[in-house]
């Protein structure tokens, strides 16, 4: 019985059962495809907004790109790009020159001349760091260049120069008061300029300059129109000075209220070059030299010697150099002792534009080595007037076998035992 009974509810699930399973199952099917639907539309609808988000990210990011890009436009008109620091002086003098010499007949008959001296031009200056200083001279026979050179300040204290610069030796920047100069000029152991570099120490109280030059301004010993005095190719003569070197140390005493006086020392070598006979004379020259302020006096002493060292061809006399500057030569004893001292003495006063008058006298004189040689002396007595932008230098210049001022062509060679002649000069000049 039990078991007819169990048959009979398994047939029972079995017919009412089936239809509800595979009812289930259906269900199941269709909850499944639209949660699967749904999961779609939720992806769709997250995808579109990362494509929104990203092109409003990629909007801001190119509008931030060109509100960038608007502002460097606007601090590029607001800030020109920087120009190079320049800072160029140009300035210049235009002189004139009246001239009485004793021992020149037409001189005195026409109670001396009156006669257009230079105009000079000046450039000084810095550009982007580099230094630049030039002044070149028109005179009514020759023009020349003064001085030309760059440089740079390696540091406060150390300076280099490249071109025409002034040869660091004794006094600077001139060793003497008046306009004429004394005899060292002559000689080319004053103010005198040569190409090549030139570095320059200056840390208080020392001063050391140290030179190599590798020939004279214009690199042409046949040229006689040039400014400073240097051995040239004239007169039988073939040397021409090259590699020199120079050096000089000063030192500077300070005395306080009282003044100052710079003490120093230089020395200078070089070889001479003579074309006839393809060979390498020297020269050399020392010197030892006081420089003193002392309120409104200045005083200058100067000893130096120098001896010249040529390689002549036979019959060449060796004795003198031949020396050159404004268009012009003479023969130079080849070995000698110069001295030379001078003292002014500053005037302020209110004269009109005329602010100051300095007083000086400045002597010199050659002492030649070789017998029989006379020696040469230059002694001026003078004032300068100072009137800024005019100047004006009043010299009475005496000469005993000196050149220019009465003695022969060979005055500062052999020369001759002649009388104390006079030059009296007034040089005015207008500075701008």
């Amino acid at each position: 019985m039990k078991r007819r009974m169990l048959g009979c509810v398994t047939a029972l699930l079995f017919v009412f059962g089936i239809p509800w399973i595979v009812s289930a199952q259906t269900e199941n099917r269709q909850m499944l495809r639209q949660e699967i639907e749904s999961l779609k539309e939720r992806l769709q609808d997250l995808e579109r907004r990362l494509e929104v988000e990203e092109e409003e990210s990629a909007e801001a990011e190119a509008e931030a790109r060109i509100e960038r890009l608007r502002a460097a436009e606007e601090d590029i008109e607001a800030e020109p790009p920087e120009e190079p620091a320049k800072d160029i002086d140009i300035g210049g003098a235009l002189r004139v020159n009246y001239s009485y010499q004793s021992f020149n007949d037409e001189s005195e008959a026409k109670r001396g001349d009156l006669a257009f001296d230079i105009f000079r031009l000046d450039i000084d200056g810095t550009y982007n760091d580099i230094l630049l200083s030039l002044q070149y001279r028109w005179y009514s026979y020759q023009d020349v260049i003064h001085h030309g050179w760059i440089g740079y300040n390696f540091t406060e204290e150390f300076q280099g120069q490249l071109g025409v610069t002034q040869v660091p030796f004794g006094i600077l920047p001139f060793a003497s008061h008046n306009w004429w100069f004394g005899v060292p000029y002559y000689v080319g152991l004053e103010d005198d300029y040569d190409m090549g570099i030139k570095f320059l120490y200056e840390d208080d109280p020392w001063d050391l300059q140290f030179a190599f030059f590798k020939n004279g301004e214009w690199a042409n010993a046949s040229k006689l129109e040039r400014y400073s005095y240097d051995i040239v190719k004239a007169e039988g003569q073939s040397n021409e000075e090259t590699n020199q070197i120079n050096a000089r140390l000063a030192y500077t005493l300070d005395h306080g209220d009282f003044g100052s006086t710079e003490i120093g020392v230089s020395g200078q070598w070089g070889q001479l070059r003579n074309s006839e006979t393809d060979d390498e004379g020297d020269h050399w020259a020392g010197a030892a030299h006081l420089n003193g302020f002392y309120g409104p006096f200045n005083l200058m002493l100067q000893a130096a010697y120098y001896e010249n060292d040529p390689k002549n061809p036979p019959g060449v006399d060796d004795d003198v150099v031949i020396m050159g500057a404004f268009a012009d030569s003479f023969p130079v004893a080849a070995e000698g002792a110069l001295y030379l001292a001078g003292l002014s003495y500053d005037v302020p006063v209110e004269w009109g534009p005329v602010n100051k008058l300095t007083f000086y006298n400045d002597y010199s004189i050659l002492v030649k080595e070789e017998d029989g040689f006379e020696d040469s002396q230059i002694n001026t007595l003078g004032a300068l007037i100072s009137a800024n932008p005019v100047f004006t230098y009043i010299d009475l210049i005496m000469g005993k076998n000196m050149l220019y001022l009465g003695g022969p062509d060979d005055s500062l060679g052999a020369g001759e035992d002649g009388d104390w002649e006079t030059r009296f000069n007034i040089n005015v000049g207008y500075y701008f």
